[in-house]
């Protein structure tokens, strides 16, 4: 059972990660001397962790790729419900319309 379980784990982590919304920014020869800019933000070359408005990327003089660390709800109450993005989580909250105090249940999100 616990093998069955961390099985479990293991295939929601990689479903979660092989799905993120990506892109990529090439960078003209010489361009990139510091580091890469995004939102007008400076990083440094290298892997960044997180940026403020919630991407995981690399940073190299060729260039920057990104790759989200949220998923977008798609199937939940749109009627009843509405997405509010929650900075600090770096994920999607849906919450009542008429109660924004009290959460709705998502069925599926896509990255």
């Amino acid at each position: 059972m616990k093998n069955f379980l961390a099985f479990i784990a293991a295939m929601g982590i990689i479903v979660t990660l092989g799905d993120a919304y990506c892109f990529s920014k090439m960078h003209k020869p010489g361009e990139a001397t510091k580091g890469c800019i995004l939102d007008g933000k400076l990083y440094p070359f290298g892997e960044i962790a997180r940026t403020e408005n919630c991407f995981r990327c690399s940073c190299s003089k060729d260039g920057m790729r990104c790759c989200s660390l949220f998923h977008a709800p798609v199937n939940y109450d749109k009627e009843n419900c509405k997405t509010v993005f929650n900075k600090n989580s770096c994920d999607y909250d849906v919450v009542q319309i008429s109660d924004p105090s009290k959460l709705c249940p998502i069925y599926s999100r896509v990255g």
